[in-house]
């Protein structure tokens, strides 16, 4: 099987949130789609929901091995075309006081979400590179302002914003557009399964540290969840990823939802001790 398209995508992390709204919206608006899923069945629900012009494709960004199939299976399917676009999806959140969080925790949050993402753009560099394509990363607000217990999170996203911009200069002499789209808080799984998660570490802390930090779990997680409330449908991103792909200069940063562009501009103007009172009174943090 070939592909007969010069706009060929692939997205990471496509089985289900943002990675997925992605899949269906670029699919509909004429975009062939090679969704990366971990495994079949994701492919198999996402293309009931979308045309034939989408094909699923295994991809774990944490396995050297699985990147390389896809490497060969997005070569053999896009030849002699070269890849149009890559969108950097794939991540997980992992929340808690950085002093609890286990460092296996770290070390997968900063594999996927970073690690992943420079193994998966290494990879197909050549192909992007062929068709003069582009590069989009997902990033968040929480890598230009992080918050208590999204420590994890916020450093992988963080890394993100430096190797986006080293990207954009270093792959510019080939006409590589690369972005990062910044979202606020937005309606995804992704959050559910980390609230899941960080309720395990919390029953498996040590009694001292529940002692220490349970004040704070309380304060900041109220304030997490009246956001989660308000988040903003995984479209709005989808159309972000879209003007990323096909405007004639596209931004190098994407600020999506009202939320993310306050808390940008508060960080821009605001100085770090006063920044810190205002998260500090916000989420009602013990002092």
């Amino acid at each position: 099987m070939s592909i007969d398209d010069d706009r060929a995508v692939l997205i990471t992390g496509a089985s289900t949130g943002i990675g997925a709204a992605c899949a269906v919206h670029l699919d509909r608006i004429g975009f062939t789609v090679l969704a990366g899923v971990r495994r079949e069945q994701d492919g198999d629900a996402l293309k009931r929901l979308t045309s034939d012009h989408l094909v699923p494709v295994l991809l774990d960004v944490t396995d050297e091995s699985s990147i390389q199939q896809a490497k060969a299976r997005v070569s053999e399917l896009i030849a002699p075309r070269g890849l149009y676009g890559l969108v950097n999806n794939a991540g997980v959140v992992v929340a808690g006081p950085l002093e609890a969080v286990p460092i296996a925790d770290l070390r997968r949050q900063l594999d996927i979400n970073v690690i992943g993402q420079v193994a998966v753009t290494q990879a197909f560099l050549p192909l992007i590179r062929h068709a003069r394509g582009r590069i989009v990363n997902m990033g968040s607000i929480a890598g230009r302002g992080a918050i208590p217990l999204l420590g994890p999170y916020a450093a992988s996203k963080f890394a993100l914003e430096a190797i986006t911009d080293v990207l954009r200069l270093e792959l510019q002499q080939w006409g590589i557009h690369v972005s990062i789209i910044e979202p606020g808080a937005v309606a995804t799984p992704i959050w559910e399964k980390s609230r899941a998660e960080a309720s395990g570490r919390e029953d498996a802390a040590t009694p001292e540290m529940r002692t220490l930090y349970g004040t704070l779990i309380t304060s900041v997680r109220k304030v997490v969840e009246q956001a989660a409330a308000r988040a903003i449908p995984c479209d709005a991103v989808a159309q972000a990823v879209e003007h990323a792909l096909t405007a004639a200069r596209p931004k190098t940063r994407y600020l999506v939802g009202k939320d993310a562009a306050l808390r940008a501009l508060l960080i821009k103007l605001l100085p770090d001790r006063i920044s810190d009172k205002v998260l500090t009174s916000v989420l009602n943090l013990p002092r």
